[in-house]
């Protein structure tokens, strides 16, 4: 009989085993981990990539730590908290130092957390602790903490607010504590507008000015007088309590599980109230904003812009400005400096520089002067001037003379807005803003007669340094040529957006010995000869030549592409395969192990894909029929593949050749993208348009044949193509030949049908299909009818939906490759398509149904030995599809 182990001793094996699971799970690359992470984690915004920076979601998935990058920009990521339905940002810990590589990590150790730039050079980090730490963990409530061994918090994310509290967090009454607003969107950095709770309120300041507060808003109500401890914010409503707890200030609120208090970059404090902390993605209702007047906000119209319930306007004498606000007409200077001020602000006349007034017109108000006293009383417009002129840091002053006050507008000029109050006319009402006076009339004199006289020569002393740079660089460029020795090429690659610009660039010679450091492996074509059997086995052909199957010395299978016919382009071409694929790896990319450049030889050996190209699998009867999930598998891995190429890489990468061809399957789900030799990187200084590139008909984009960039949508078109083909099972066009006895032959767009016969042949374009049937609702009926039923029908119509995105004329309007893995991984809300954006597929629809043979068309049946018709169309096209004539059915 065995012998079983007590269980006293079995329990702590079991412990043991169960802690091993949780520090090994969490710990893995590119996988979410829930709730916790333990130290030895490592996160990065490109290892990450596939979940877009998402390492770690709380365990109800409200709420996910990410590496984010807002408004997708590519210089600037930050450690970040979001809310995961809503996507808002709550948190971010190196706002002042953002990440700008979205290579550079983050690391968890025992002993915090550290944000490195790309050199590992800690940015941003927690606090040295006296404990090491055991774990990251974020809670439902959004809150990311630090934790010790016996689960005590060493550090948390809700006592650093940056620009949101959230519901259960609390904001304390200290010069210390404040909420600060972003500079913009994209720009996480500290804004000017601050969130302070004080002893007596709630107030919003910008620049040190107050223009909102909370015991001044309708909404509020005033329980007892107190002093204010803090605010809290909670599923009732927004309070600011006293120590003791009790509420001195409230504002009530509808009742919500979670609620976001957020300071917007504009300046605007929003509170949004979701019924459901972890499925809503949209708040319950319009919620609360401070101040309720837009006309309130400091900058509403921007520097001395005048905001009215009708809009923006500038006040008179004035006009706009390329700052989006406003400026003197006349184009007087303002406003003075006030870098000379002393402590006070008051400086003495007769140092200040001579200044002048323009008016703003009757009828204004300054938004901070609501909730500030005069800055004089009893005085009269004169005197209120005369303040204003001997106060090196007053920009202007609005006076009203209904109740002799004097407001003085000092250190930063805000928005002005036209007064609503009841009491007093407009004309007791009076702006004025400063501006240096005007010099005499012989200064002015004198000043033009300077330029007049300086101006030529200078710009003839800048037109002789510029023809004397272009002369001296034309002369360096012959010497660097003429001494060049032939026949010693050497490809260098530098660190700098143009590498593969080099790269290609300088294969124009003819030379052999071109060397390539930091590529794979450099075979000698004997070495090729022996891995492929002497290109025994030919497993295909791409582009400029033949891909044989073979076996490197370690047994692993390869795919040899040989380059056959190779001239100037075909270089390139070879070239930039190197540069782009030997640089890049990533899951749903094919990956290059070597190459081979002998005399004019060129080859590349290729990782070996088992199961060949989609459209062997989709097209082929005699191939194994792909269930509906494996072409959902496809689809998501392709679509990875490319939003990688998009976004993932050092520089930007366009596919150009985007179809089932360049899909390649294997063993195990693999699906990758191929063939990179229509790639072409996107520098910031490159145009977009590519005219030496080419596709494949059937796929390109309308754009190409306009003068219209090529972009990233255009892959994106190419892939909504393929998605519809992925529904359907065949090409997006094919035919059906009738034979005389009645049957039908289908033949797809490559021409070659089955048959000994033919009388008539009748074109299907499926993409017309495929948007009659988002408009009737049936997606069901588009899906391959080989499968016979079996589909998940949400995802067919999730599939059709994202295809006829991708299919949108204007590029513009066409998803991001990464927003349709998003969509069709279902963790991104699904875009509806724009129908009306879509009249193109019904001219091509039209243009290609009834008989092929009629209408003007020519068919040219041919039959071979085997049996095989060939159908060869010549169909006219119309004019007015010129532009747009390559992506038709083909």
């Amino acid at each position: 009989m065995p012998t079983r182990l007590p269980l006293p001793a079995v329990a702590p094996l079991l412990l043991v085993l169960l802690l091993l699971l949780i520090i090994i799970i969490p710990a893995r690359g590119g996988r979410i981990a829930t709730e916790f992470v333990v130290p030895d984690f490592t996160a990065s915004y490109l290892l990450f990539i596939d979940t877009f920076g998402v390492f770690l979601a709380s365990r109800g998935g409200a709420f996910q730590a990410v590496v984010y990058n807002p408004g997708g920009q590519q210089d600037r990521f930050y450690l970040a908290v979001l809310h995961s339905p809503s996507k808002t940002c709550v948190w971010v810990a190196n706002r002042a130092a953002p990440i700008t590589d979205r290579a550079a990590q983050l690391q968890l150790t025992a002993s915090g957390i550290s944000v490195q730039d790309p050199n590992g050079t800690a940015i941003w980090s927690t606090p040295a602790f006296g404990v090491p730490v055991a774990s990251l963990r974020l809670d439902d409530r959004g809150n990311l903490a630090l934790l010790d061994a016996r689960n005590a918090t060493l550090w948390q994310s809700f006592d650093h607010p940056t620009d949101t509290l959230v519901s259960s967090q609390t904001l304390p009454a200290t010069a210390a504590a404040f909420l600060a607003s972003a500079a913009s969107e994209s720009d996480l950095s500290e804004g000017e507008y601050r969130l302070n709770v004080t002893a007596a309120d709630l107030v919003l300041t910008w620049m040190g000015s107050m223009y909102w507060r909370l015991s001044n808003d309708a909404r509020s109500t005033m329980d007892r007088a107190g002093t204010v401890a803090s605010m809290a914010v909670n599923g009732t409503g927004v309070y600011l309590e006293a120590a003791d707890g009790g509420v001195i200030i409230q504002v009530s609120l509808p009742a919500a599980e979670l609620r976001i208090v957020k300071l917007g970059y504009d300046g605007k404090l929003q509170i949004s109230s979701f019924a459901s902390a972890n499925s809503s993605a949209t708040p319950i209702d319009a919620g609360f904003a401070a101040p309720s007047d837009g006309c309130a906000l400091p900058l509403s119209c921007g520097a001395m812009g005048l905001c009215t319930p009708k809009g923006c306007t500038c006040p008179p004498q004035f006009a706009a400005s390329h700052d989006g606000g406003c400026a003197p007409s006349d184009g007087s200077s303002t406003p003075p400096s006030v870098a000379s001020c002393s402590g006070d602000g008051r400086g003495s006349s007769s140092s200040s520089p001579s200044v002048s007034y323009i008016s703003l017109g009757n009828g204004v108000a300054y938004y901070a002067n609501k909730l500030a006293p005069p800055t004089m009383a009893g005085g009269n417009v004169s005197s209120c001037q005369a303040l204003c002129s001997t106060n090196c840091s007053c920009l202007g002053y609005l006076y009203d003379a209904s109740s002799l006050s004097c407001y003085l507008v000092q250190h930063q000029l805000g928005s002005f807005m036209s007064d609503d109050s009841t009491s007093g006319s407009d004309s007791d009402k009076l702006g004025f803003i400063k501006v240096r006076s005007s010099q005499s009339s012989s200064s002015g004199s004198s000043k033009g007669t300077l330029i007049a006289i300086l101006l030529p020569t200078i710009l003839a002393f800048v037109l002789v340094v510029i023809i004397g740079a272009i002369v001296i660089r034309s002369w360096r460029k012959e010497k660097r040529r003429s001494s060049r020795p032939r026949g010693d090429l050497e490809l260098r690659r530098h660190r700098s957006p143009s590498d593969s610009a080099h790269l290609v660039g300088a294969i124009d010679d003819d030379s052999d010995d071109v060397v390539i450091p930091g590529l794979p492996t450099r075979f000698t074509h004997e070495e090729i000869e022996d891995m492929t059997n002497s290109f025994r086995i030919k497993i295909g052909a791409g582009g400029f030549g033949a891909v044989y199957k073979g076996e490197l010395p370690d047994g692993s299978q390869v795919a040899v592409k040989k380059i056959e016919g190779v001239g100037m382009q075909g270089k390139r071409e070879f070239c930039t395969e190197i540069a782009v694929i030997g640089n890049i790896h990533h899951v749903n990319l094919v990956r290059l192990r070597g190459f081979c450049t002998e005399g004019q030889r060129r080859l590349l050996v290729y990782e070996y894909m088992n199961r060949g190209s989609l459209d062997r699998s989709l097209f082929r009867p005699t191939c194994p029929l792909l269930g509906w999930k494996e072409r959902m598998d496809v689809a998501i891995g392709a679509a990875r593949g490319l939003a990688y190429l998009h976004f993932g890489c050092d520089q930007r990468i366009i596919h150009c050749d985007v179809k089932p061809e360049n899909i390649l399957l294997a063993d195990g789900g693999q699906v990758k993208i191929a063939d990179f030799g229509l790639a072409k990187f996107l520098t910031p200084e490159q145009s977009g348009l590519f005219t030496t590139m080419r596709g494949t008909r059937g796929y390109l984009a309308p754009e190409w044949l306009s003068n219209a960039a090529i972009t990233d949508r255009t892959d994106v078109y190419s892939f909504g193509m393929v998605l519809l083909e992925l529904v359907r099972g065949r090409k997006n066009r094919s035919e059906h030949v009738s034979d005389g006895a009645g049957g039908e032959a289908s033949s797809s767009s490559n021409g070659t049908t089955t048959g000994s016969s033919s009388r008539g042949a009748k074109s299907d374009y499926f993409p017309l299909a495929a948007l009659e049937g988002h408009e009737a609702g049936k997606y069901a009926e588009l899906a391959d009818p080989r499968l016979q039923g079996r589909v998940v029908a949400k995802e067919v119509e999730r599939v059709v939906k994202v295809a006829l995105c991708c299919l949108h004329e204007d590029p513009h309007l066409r998803p991001s490759m990464a927003v349709v893995a998003g969509m069709l991984e279902g963790t991104m809300e699904l875009w509806e398509p724009r129908v009306h954006l879509l009249g193109f597929l019904r001219l091509y629809g039209r243009g290609f149904s009834g008989p092929v043979d009629g209408g003007g068309s020519d068919v040219h049946l041919k039959q071979d030995g085997s049996g095989a018709t060939t159908v060869t169309t010549m169909s006219g096209w119309p004019s007015y599809l010129s532009s747009t004539q390559l992506s038709g059915p083909r």
